[in-house]
């Protein structure tokens, strides 16, 4: 190598290590929003699965996934091969391989960390990390070679430029298949199909991890473009960034005045989801629209995540953080966009590319969840949940000058 591609080699590694680094802040997001979210009695216990969640997906990744997904398969392949290891510089690469896979993990357990939530305060915590292995070990991975591998939706031309489908609704997805298995939270919905709001324990630990994961979004969206050592793609990457701040800040616009004209409040965890759901529709493409334009998608996602919430509730699935509505509902929303700026993508293939990541990771996550059910059962029991998890799982309350002789 000259000097100049050493250089541009450096940088555009250095810049791919850094963003990951910036994904992997959104764990310690994930684990704030969350931990803000749920009663007191369920906080250590939160804690606990986010920092073992992201252990196993980057274990399970450096052992099969990563190998699934990108080493030794066919490209417009169905079905991937295993084999590989983590090799060394290949000729005219732009980047160290080792930072390709060190990004990647991240983003594997991103989707992980979306289950998290959806599930929390009555599920077994082994039996989420049993699950926790299959779905970064092989469901993920599987439909990521679909995608960014090479595979039958890429060579399609399927467009999902950072993961509103791939990571996001691959998440929603595995949540929703184990929130219908698992049934909603004692006292959340009653006879007569009463919604009981049950309030999180700590807003501002929720507000800092909504911030948290917005600043990682940065590192998850403009290191997606993976080059920055020359003018074209510095300026892409400024673009992606300005774009995925404004699809954010108008996603929490979009949530304050649905809030605000339907229950005359402006209701927090409503308009953090809206940040969150800007976030999420804008990563489909954040480098093609305009910035105008990725700003009508963060207040369209802002609005839309509301009334998922609603009506997710109506429906009687319990989803204590809004996980399957901000991620789910606005992944969808944001894939099913991209052709509106992208001439390159069309609705159809968008289509087809959303229903195959949605049925392929609800069908198998469905069965896992399934046969974890049948065989060592994934909820707790009556009396274990009334406790609150932290007691029966971590033997460690979060906030034990605050505990009562009585858990509620």
């Amino acid at each position: 190598m000259d000097t100049l591609i050493e250089m541009k080699f450096a940088l555009d590694t250095f810049y791919f290590l850094i963003s990951g680094v910036l994904v992997m802040w959104m764990a310690a997001g994930f684990a704030m929003l969350e931990a803000g979210l749920v009663r007191a009695k369920n906080t250590t216990e939160i804690l606990t699965k986010n920092v073992l969640l992201f252990a196993i997906a980057c274990t399970m990744y450096l052992l099969v996934g990563y190998h699934l997904m990108y080493l030794n398969n066919p490209i417009g392949g169905w079905l991937p091969s295993l084999g590989g290891l983590i090799g060394q510089v290949e000729d005219g690469a732009s980047h160290a391989l080792e930072a390709d896979f060190f990004f990647q993990v991240v983003f594997v357990a991103t989707a992980m960390s979306i289950v998290s939530g959806a599930v929390a305060e009555r599920m077994k915590l082994w039996v989420f990390l049993a699950f926790s292995v299959v779905m970064t070990g092989f469901i993920y991975p599987i439909e990521g070679y679909w995608t960014w591998g090479g595979g039958f939706l890429s060579e399609l031309g399927f467009v999902d430029f950072a993961g509103s489908g791939i990571v996001h609704l691959a998440g929603a997805s595995a949540a929703l298949a184990g929130v219908l298995l698992l049934g909603a939270r004692k006292g959340k919905y009653g006879k007569n199909g009463e919604v009981h709001p049950i309030p999180g324990s700590n807003m501002p630990l929720a507000t800092l991890g909504t911030f948290i994961l917005w600043m990682g979004w940065f590192g998850f969206n403009g290191g997606s473009q993976l080059l920055l050592s020359d003018v074209e793609n510095a300026t892409a990457v400024a673009g992606i960034f300005v774009n995925t701040n404004a699809a954010a800040a108008a996603g929490v616009i979009g949530a304050l005045v649905v809030t605000k004209l339907t229950w005359g409040k402006a209701d927090l965890t409503m308009i953090l989801n809206g940040a969150l759901a800007g976030l999420v529709a804008i990563t489909a493409d954040p480098l093609s629209p305009s910035h105008l334009w990725a700003a009508c998608i963060g207040l369209l996602a802002g609005v839309v995540v509301v009334y998922a919430i609603v009506v997710l509730d109506k429906l009687r699935i319990d989803d204590p953080v809004g996980a399957i509505s901000v991620h789910g509902v606005c992944g969808v929303l944001g894939l099913l966009l991209v052709p509106v700026a992208n001439p390159d993508a069309t609705l159809w293939v968008q289509l087809v590319g959303t229903l195959v990541i949605g049925s392929w990771v609800f069908g198998a996550s469905l069965l896992a969840w399934y046969l974890l059910k049948r065989t060592i059962g994934i909820r707790v029991t009556e009396e274990d949940e009334q406790s609150g998890m932290d007691k029966i799982d971590c033997g460690i309350d979060a906030y034990p000058e605050f505990v009562t002789l009585k858990r509620g």
